[in-house]
């Protein structure tokens, strides 16, 4: 009886596991690819290039490793289907090259706009993001190469040794973590902190007095409008909430997918299908975080919006409806020609030698 109740709540737990991933698959795809429309018919905004290769990146992640991780059998995936050599190397190789690429994708993106905020006006400070983005790919192939140095996988029996975190890289696992983790986060950590510092000495800083503005005067209650405010605010405190999400999200998806890589692989294989699947979250967290929290993105889908929906039917407005309109149209089309002011008297119409006005209104 024991053994049948411990059966059930793991299958409850193995099924509400695989609910759980499926809506994040599904998040991730339909996310990015809506926010990818919506970034490629905006005109005007200033870091195009970094959120479609982010959308692209966790694209190709949706559709690569997170199916792998629904279908493959533990300590991959939490499905029941078992790798071949080919195969598993294939999704070690993956796993290895796109989590960079999105981690570096990140960072990429808030350096981006910490140029664009802090020197808007010195464009030559800004390296061209094609380059950016080159450089990019190529740390990413480049630890994605140091997963086919790793160990061969393992002969059926054993667990197979596809991921990152269950010895795939082997001795390169604490190098590769540092580059996949530490160092997007250092760099994402200190351009937003940058941009939370520009952004509390502007909040800081007192406004200028218009120009022609009066002196204030010296009264009471020119002296009790400048006091301020009972209720404490922190200055900056707006500008604060986007770095805030933008750091916290990047720690709370990552930082547990680079500490069980500096594990042992004993130990981070035990604990890696919730890991992983927490790390694979950030796919669908990007496009709220770094698309909705854009104003031109927010406007920009509420247009695509509103011409994919329906639009109802247009009413008669009311002056259609007013007495004299009415009223001219129950007595249809006027007698009167086209030509001539409205007030004109009628014409009479061309009569025939002989006859008369009186005899022609006669008959």
């Amino acid at each position: 009886m024991a053994n049948t109740t411990v059966l059930n709540t793991s299958e409850v737990a193995v099924s509400a596991g695989l609910i759980l991933a499926a809506v994040v698959e599904a998040a991730a795809l339909l996310g990015n690819g809506a926010l990818l429309v919506v970034v490629l018919r905006t005109p005007g905004l200033r870091d195009t290039l970094y959120l479609v290769h982010l959308c692209v990146v966790d694209l190709l992640a949706a559709a690569s490793i997170m199916p792998l991780g629904l279908l493959a059998a533990p300590p991959l995936g939490l499905g029941r289907v078992r790798l071949g050599p080919a195969p598993c190397r294939a999704a070690r190789f993956l796993s290895a090259a796109l989590l960079p690429a999105c981690t570096l994708g990140v960072a990429a993106l808030g350096l981006a706009r910490y140029r664009l905020i802090v020197h808007p006006l010195r464009p030559g400070a800004r390296p061209p993001p094609g380059l950016v983005l080159t450089a990019v790919w190529a740390a990413a192939g480049l630890l994605g190469a140091l997963s086919l140095l790793g160990p061969p996988p393992a002969p059926p029996p054993a667990p197979p040794r596809c991921s990152v975190l269950a010895g795939g890289l082997g001795p390169f696992r604490p190098l590769w973590a540092l580059l996949a983790f530490a160092l997007p986060a250092l760099l994402l950590l200190g351009a937003y902190g940058g941009i939370f510092l520009v952004a509390r000495r502007a909040a800081l800083r007192p406004p200028r007095p218009a120009r022609g503005s009066r002196p204030r005067s010296d009264s009471l209650d020119s002296r009790l409008s400048i006091l301020p405010p009972l209720r404490p605010r922190l200055p900056g405190g707006k500008a604060a909430l986007a770095p805030a999400l933008a750091v916290g999200q990047f720690a709370a998806c990552w930082l547990p997918y680079g500490c069980a890589c500096l594990a042992p692989a004993e130990q981070a294989a035990v604990a890696e299908a919730p890991v992983t699947w927490v790390a694979y979250s950030a796919f669908a967290v990007h496009p709220f975080l770094y698309g909705l929290l854009q104003r031109p993105v927010r406007r920009a889908l509420g247009r695509l919006a509103r011409r994919a929906l329906p639009q109802p039917p247009r009413t008669c407005t009311l002056r259609a409806w007013h007495l004299p309109t009415f009223l001219q149209h129950l007595q249809g089309p006027s007698l009167r020609p086209a030509l001539g002011p409205p007030g004109a008297p009628e014409q009479a119409p061309d009569l025939p030698e002989g006859e008369n006005l009186s005899m022609t209104g006669a008959t």
